[in-house]
């Protein structure tokens, strides 16, 4: 770093020392904060939102306000991640595994302590890695091209399917299905209609946002409803958890190192997003770390650390293209450009040059926000924690309503809430089945950049592109993953002949419907991208296949394989325990009689389905005031005096938040349309 950068960053510290960029600094902390607990409204609707109160700003504390907010909503996220199981943002889905089984036995504040000392320090490695990497960045990011940005594609689905524990066929079929569904839409080359089912909704694909709330969010809140328990029925001194948090950072530095570059390298590179990066680093750390493959999942404070400090960093890197080049690195970055041109700026060699203290602001931003954000979590640290004790008739209500709307947000359709309830009835059948869910995700987040790079890397180079250096290292390292399982299984059982010795008579379960009904769906997507253009059809039937592939061999296993007799299961226990790598959360009804849960969890996805008819004749809003006081008093009888306050706070924080401020365009209602006069009643 020569020595005009170096007076650019002294000059851009002093600037960001004013009271008043600071006090715009913390406000958008505190909001990011705030967002990243909510569960789907993330730091992008956030962004969006206070571009507009930039006016009039200079620009150092324009982009203090916006980067303050959009580097803790990523501090926030963990807190409902390790509380009630659902991802604040997609990027916190790794954290569940081990957070929510810690919150579970009663270590919420230490897994919260952990979760903001790894974010801190991660966010700060992000920030320190731009300062130092901008002037050297470019010769990098122009090295990876369309093949190179296919082929960390392929590496990402393959490293997660892997990591499926000990049924990868399960978690490459889950990955191709996902990647099937990220095609569903218009075609970009033909503006072909691909798998929708004659929907207009559908026209531009499945939104995320309810996909992940789906997922992740509505099986963890199904199970809590159906085990009708607080989250972790103990009792715990949290600022105790909160210094063992603590040292546990410190204890594990390396790591937090290790996984804080990935998170910035990745984070650089367009299209590669948070949904991603905390996977990639969960799963460095579980290959790496020491016992790992037994206790990762189980409540490693470890899978917490790798996790949230990836998460953190990758705010850094994103903010590098973003810069330089005017590519985000991010869909947040997407939204920040809009600020640039606001400001009177183009991202690109201007940034590096004439703009040189503003840049370096954004620097400072990032860091003094992390250590913001971070300080006012460690501050509120013990009300979190405390609510992972609260009855299950307290939580359910409020979240179920925030998630209703978390997931309206993907496009303000009905067709989000009808994504949410599919996909969340999905989540919960692969996780009662101990089907991997986070290759299905990652597959759905890929799913585009791999169309379009596969497209655009044939047009450019034609099948040379499978030569370059970086591709040929890549795809290495991904059938390297996906054959390790195969080699471990080899030689485990002593060859091939020990390998077939596993298979004998059918064996018939009530589970296999399951691969019957995917099958069934692969089948038809197939026969119906049959009669598409070429073009709009050779990506779709290529993973088709695939998919089809892995879910008939995945399904051969299961019905073949023989039972492990009784007195050999210590012995294939141990032998599973070596080879298992835990992606994804045990259901915690194990120990609940079938009829049970399937009774239950019926009855809760009824409650679902009652409040979007509810909904429907009557808006979100009073929905939520209905919702609330049906399921506390019905549930569990909650006291009125306990009912009447949560609904009122519920409702009145709806109505400011989410009507006022965000002015949502909320959809049609039958009353509405019957009675217009009723439509100055919010949401109605």
């Amino acid at each position: 770093m020569d020595a005009s950068m170096l007076d650019a960053a002294w000059h851009a510290l002093l600037a960001m020392s004013d009271p008043v960029r600071l006090g715009f600094l913390f406000l958008g902390a505190v909001l990011g904060l705030i967002l990243g607990i909510l569960p789907g409204i993330g730091g992008v609707a956030g962004t969006a939102i206070l571009i507009p109160f930039t006016y009039g700003m200079d620009p150092i504390t324009a982009f203090a306000f916006l980067l303050g907010l959009a580097s803790t909503t990523a501090t926030g996220d963990p807190i409902p991640a390790i509380l009630f199981g659902i991802p604040g943002g997609a990027g916190s889905a790794a954290t569940v595994l081990d957070g929510l089984p810690m919150a579970r036995r009663g270590e919420a504040g230490r897994a919260l302590s952990a979760a903001y000392m790894s974010s801190l320090m991660g966010g700060l490695f992000g920030a320190a890695l731009m300062a130092v990497s901008l002037p050297l960045i470019r010769p990098l990011v122009l090295a990876v091209g369309s093949p190179e940005l296919l082929a960390l594609a392929v590496l990402g689905i393959s490293m997660v399917a892997v990591l499926s524990g000990n049924t990868p066929l399960r978690g490459l079929a889950a990955g191709c299905f996902g990647l099937m569904l990220a095609m569903v839409g218009t075609d970009p080359q033909t503006g072909t209609q691909r798998w929708t089912l004659d929907s207009v909704y559908l026209w531009e694909g499945v939104p995320l946002i309810p996909v992940v709330l789906g997922l992740f969010a509505l099986p963890e809140l199904c199970d809590l409803a159906i085990s009708r328990t607080a989250i972790s029925g103990k009792m715990f001194e949290v600022k105790g958890g909160q210094w063992e948090g603590a040292m546990d950072c410190f204890r594990h530095w390396w790591l937090i190192l290790r996984c804080s570059w990935i998170g910035s390298f990745f984070g650089a590179i367009p299209g590669i997003g948070a949904a991603i990066i905390d996977w990639l680093a969960y799963g460095h750390a579980l290959r790496t770390e020491k016992g790992a493959q037994q206790t990762f999942g189980t409540g490693d404070v470890r899978g917490v650390i790798a996790s949230e400090s990836a998460n953190n960093a990758k705010e850094g890197g994103a903010l590098v293209p973003t810069i330089a080049f005017g590519v985000p690195g991010s869909a947040g970055m997407a939204v920040l450009i809009g600020a640039f041109s606001l400001h009177g700026m183009i991202p690109g060699p201007d940034m590096l040059t004439k703009h040189l203290d503003v840049t370096y602001s954004m620097v400072w931003s990032i860091a003094l926000a992390n250590i913001v954000g971070a300080g006012l979590c460690y501050l509120f640290s013990a009300k979190f924690a405390l609510l992972a004790t609260l009855r299950y008739t307290l939580i359910l209500p409020s979240v179920l309503s925030i998630v209703y709307v978390g997931a309206f947000s993907g496009s303000r359709q009905w067709g989000d809430l009808f994504v949410l309830m599919l996909f969340g009835a999905l989540g919960w059948i692969m996780k009662q089945l101990k089907w991997p869910r986070p290759p299905l995700l990652l597959g759905v987040v890929l799913g585009d950049v791999f169309e379009r790079y596969m497209f655009i890397s044939v047009e450019r180079y034609g099948w040379d592109w499978l030569t370059r250096p970086m591709v040929v290292v890549l795809f290495g390292f991904a059938i390297v993953g996906l054959l390790r399982p195969l080699l471990q299984d080899w030689k485990a059982q002593g060859g091939v002949r020990g390998m077939l010795g596993e298979f004998g008579a059918p064996v018939w379960r009530a589970s296999q419907i399951f691969y019957a009904v995917l099958i069934t769906l692969v089948a038809l997507m197939l026969w119906q991208a049959s009669g598409w253009n070429s073009s709009a059809r050779i990506v779709p039937s290529i993973l088709g296949t695939a998919c089809m592939l892995c879910l008939v061999a995945s399904a051969a296993n299961a019905v073949f394989r023989r039972p492990v007799p009784l007195p050999d299961l210590q012995e294939i226990a141990q032998t599973q325990v070596a080879q298992k790598i835990h992606m994804d959360l045990a259901s915690s009804t194990g120990d609940l009689p079938l009829n049970v849960v399937v009774r239950r969890g019926a009855i809760f996805f009824a409650w679902l389905a009652g409040f979007m008819a509810i909904m429907a004749v009557i808006g979100l809003i009073p929905t939520v005031l209905v919702f609330v006081v049906a399921y506390m008093r019905l549930e569990n009888r909650e006291p009125w005096k306990l009912v009447l306050p949560q609904a009122a706070v519920l409702v009145a924080f709806f109505y400011l938040v989410f009507d006022q401020l965000l002015n949502m365009a909320w959809p049609e209602t039958l009353l509405g349309t019957w009675f217009p006069v009723l439509k100055a009643i919010p949401s109605l």
